[in-house]
């Protein structure tokens, strides 16, 4: 499974990137800004399974990359979970408007992150 993870912060991308390839079925790719993402993605030679991505961030935010992810070709139903302390249930109820696939509130186990994500992701396959 690829893995898109998109955050400002160097320590959480950090953090995260380390969680997730305690699992050696995943395949994970760190951005530290929406624009480096859509470069990465731009270069067509990687393409995610799932995107995580900061919901705070600045210059793009998360739903502002989500938005840009959605207008692209092929990337229309790329799943899409946004990381983010502020997760309360209007905030939640929000995010999936907006057409993120779900939340994951920060902070979060990094010991059990890789599940978590694999988990949710076999939720959105059905």
């Amino acid at each position: 499974m690829k893995i898109l993870y998109v955050d400002d912060e160097a320590d959480i991308r950090t953090i995260v990137g380390m969680a997730l390839r305690l699992d050696p079925r995943l395949d994970v790719k760190l951005a530290p800004s929406g624009t480096a993402a859509l470069r990465l993605l731009d270069e067509g030679e990687w393409m995610p399974d799932l995107a995580l991505i900061d919901m705070m961030m600045p210059g793009m935010s998360g739903s502002d990359l989500l938005s840009a992810l959605r207008a692209r070709g092929g990337l229309e139903a790329l799943p899409v979970l946004f990381v983010t302390a502020s997760a309360g249930e209007d905030d939640v109820r929000a995010y999936l408007r907006f057409g993120a696939n779900g939340v994951i509130t920060k902070p979060f186990d990094p010991l059990t992150l890789a599940e978590t994500v694999r988990t949710r992701f076999a939720g959105m396959r059905g």
